[in-house]
């Protein structure tokens, strides 16, 4: 699997999906924001990125579905510090009928420079049953329309 490594901000196609800071107690001994909070921070966008094709909390509830991470691949560009503004933007890089696939980049939103991009492979899954479903079409039609051309 490829790891993105150019910039993704087109606000078109990516949508800021979380928006916070660093707090002093999120820094490890290096004094830099910890690993732990890199993920956390993902995991936030995750939940806004899926819910703007239908993925919603209530959709999950109601129909007992969930997403499963299956794969995810993290690359480390800059350190963030306690106090330091972040943004995360989020694409879809492909589509298919039971997974999801997009990257999350995120970004000192003060200076821009990037600090961490994520890619993430997710599979759709029935809860009940505990195995992978197709997602539904309206959800996989929205997903590849906000596929950016430049990622397809």
């Amino acid at each position: 699997m490829h790891m993105i490594s150019e910039p993704i901000a087109d606000p078109v196609f990516d949508p800021i999906t979380y928006k916070g800071c660093v707090y002093p107690w999120q820094c490890d001994q290096v004094g830099h924001m910890n690993i732990m909070w890199y993920v956390g921070k993902f995991d936030e966008a995750n939940w806004n990125h899926m819910a703007r094709v239908g993925l919603t909390p209530s959709y999950l509830r109601t129909e007992e579905r969930g997403m499963a991470a299956v794969q995810q691949n993290i690359t480390y560009k800059r350190e963030l510090l306690a106090g330091e503004i972040v943004e995360i933007r989020s694409r879809f890089l492909e589509v298919r009928d039971k997974a999801l696939r997009f990257v999350h980049e995120m970004r000192n939103a003060e200076t821009g420079e990037v600090a961490a991009i994520c890619e993430i492979t997710a599979v759709h899954i029935d809860r009940c049953a505990r195995k992978a479903v197709a997602l539904p079409a309206a959800v996989r039609d929205a997903a590849a329309a906000a596929v950016a051309p430049a990622a397809t």
